[in-house]
């Protein structure tokens, strides 16, 4: 100022500054007015505050002052073309894209809720609670996070037998039996295999296998040994030794299905008794015969052809012995009509001893029958049709009543012998 002082007049210098000051004076107030004029405002963007003043005149001015970009999914308070006034507060929540997959199907989202519950609820979504949801509705939503859901469905097991329907999620066989805490036995058969895939259509079919040991206690029926005794009346019977059965332990392996016995194993055999052979005496002993004396008077008479007289003669009486028996004539045989079959002693598992004694194996062209004794008594001489002469010799478990059975040397003998009904005459 002191130079202008110097180089201008007073007044000049007076002038000068006048303008100066009304220049500065002008400048500061634009500044004024145009601070004056800004609105000031509240945005509220994701969760963040931020208060400023601004010319913008509206909403979406002003959030491109902010340089935020929106979309159609993101939540304004106010519409973009709405004024802005001193004061207003205006609230931008920005959607994050969430990736929704249910059974395996993907759609995407985009979302401003706050938590995964809030989410369903905005997108209409409802799950039951047997449905599998990876994520808790409390859980927060977080930008391209994943939701994956399986929805439950019903699936029919028959497991040893017993049928039940059962909801699940899982996606195989294995996983369901996994999930059910259903475990296989070692011989446990099932259908489908457990890598197989699993829907509402897919029964499930479990076969309980066990192999168990069973142990049996079994008797063995003792034989019965006769021997001839001539101490006995002919045709009696007497228990000479009474037989004990045997008993043997017999160890099976059992195969079960569903607890049912499919398979029996015989796996060992142990003899824990030996069986004692039942004795019986066959009587043998002759009935005494009775003796008749007959006295015959022989008169003898002679004549002498010398002598006119005639000389009796002493009559002697002579005692002579007859022994009166049953005849072999048929006439006086007692005769039955029977029907017959053939026997042999070569079968598997026979001895060849005949009831009463006899070995048919040491003796194959013997003539022996099989009877019942309550008809023929054991021991009877008899005659049978296109047999010829036997003895009564045998018994046997299918003989009774008019039945015999004939014994034949061979198999094929006995075989072509067949089945006949014949004549049978007793003997003796």
């Amino acid at each position: 100022m002191k130079i202008f002082s110097k180089l201008l007049p007073a007044s000049k210098t007076t002038l000068v500054l006048t303008i100066i000051s009304s220049a500065v004076l002008f400048a500061l107030l634009g500044v004024i007015t145009h601070e004056a004029t800004k609105a000031e405002v509240t945005v509220n963007h994701n969760g963040e505050t931020t208060q400023l003043r601004t010319h913008a005149d509206t909403v979406g001015e002003l959030l491109q002052t902010l340089e935020i970009n929106t979309s159609e999914y993101d939540e304004l308070s106010h519409p973009k073309d709405t004024a802005l006034a001193n004061g207003m507060e205006v609230d931008y929540q920005s959607a994050e894209p969430v990736h929704v997959v249910i059974d395996g199907e993907q759609k995407d989202y985009y979302t401003t809720a706050d938590t995964v519950g809030e989410f369903f609820e905005e997108q209409d979504l409802h799950f039951k609670n047997r449905d599998e949801v990876s994520h808790t509705e409390k859980d927060p939503i977080e930008p391209g996070m994943n939701i994956e859901i399986a929805k439950a469905f019903q699936v029919t097991i028959n497991d040893g037998g017993e049928k039940t329907k059962v909801w699940t999620t899982a996606s195989t066989v294995g996983a369901f039996l996994n999930d059910q805490e259903i475990e296989l036995g070692e011989l446990d058969e099932m259908k489908p295999q457990a890598s197989k895939q699993l829907t509402e259509k897919t029964p499930v079919k479990i076969t309980r296998v066990e192999k168990v040991t069973d142990v049996v206690e079994e008797e063995i029926d003792f034989s019965v040994v006769t021997k001839q005794d001539s101490s006995i009346p002919k045709g009696e019977r007497k228990t000479v030794t009474d037989g004990e059965k045997g008993l043997v332990t017999k160890k099976y392996e059992v195969t079960l299905k569903n607890g049912e016995e499919i398979d029996r194993k015989l796996i060992k055999e142990e003899q824990q008794k030996e069986s004692q052979n039942k004795i019986v005496a066959i009587g043998t002993k002759e009935e005494e015969k009775k003796v008749v004396t007959q006295a015959s008077n022989n008169t003898s008479k002679s004549s002498d052809s010398n002598n006119s007289t005639t000389k009796k003669s002493n009559t002697s009486n002579n005692d002579s012995d007859t022994t009166v028996s049953r005849g072999d004539s048929d006439s006086s045989a007692k005769t039955l009509q029977m029907s017959a079959t053939a026997y042999t002693a070569s079968c598997s598992g026979c001895s060849g001893i005949t009831a009463t004694g006899i070995n048919l194996k040491a003796n194959p062209d013997a003539k022996v029958i099989a009877v019942d004794p309550n008809v023929i008594p054991l021991g009877t001489r008899v005659w049978v049709e296109g047999y010829g002469n036997a003895i009564a010799g045998d018994t046997g478990g299918a003989i009774n009543g008019n039945k015999i059975d004939l014994f034949m040397s061979s198999k094929s003998k006995a075989q072509s012998f067949g089945r006949k009904t014949v004549q049978v005459k007793i003997l003796e």
